[in-house]
């Protein structure tokens, strides 16, 4: 393993727990039960959102983890992606998921 590995993770043979998915995806695990979650402040939820999602905004969701189900798939979105990428590894963290990564909300 190289020292940036080392470093910065990756070059293992094992796959990343986390995985993005496309729009379609996600709207096929959505219409299969996935919990979707958005993962941006009230403000930009209350300004348009995926319908069906439930708003934990990232900074909040350590102490809001109980309302993200255990043992359900999950999708996350945001505005850019950034944000949802550190919930899923949040989500993951805690023992949830699977967690699918939409990432930016225009990709649904």
């Amino acid at each position: 393993m190289s020292w940036f590995s080392k470093l910065f993770g990756g070059g293992g043979d094992a796959p990343a727990p986390s995985h993005r998915v496309d729009g379609a995806g996600a709207r096929d695990l959505v219409a299969k039960g996935a919990f979707l979650v958005d993962v941006r402040t009230p403000m930009e939820f209350r300004g348009g959102h995926i319908r069906g999602a439930v708003n934990v905004p990232v900074d909040e969701l350590p102490r809001r983890m109980d309302e993200v189900p255990a043992g359900r798939a999950i999708v996350v979105y945001c505005r850019s992606g950034a944000r949802s990428a550190r919930a899923t590894r949040m989500l993951e963290s805690a023992g949830k998921g699977p967690v699918h990564d939409l990432g930016p909300m225009s990709a649904w």
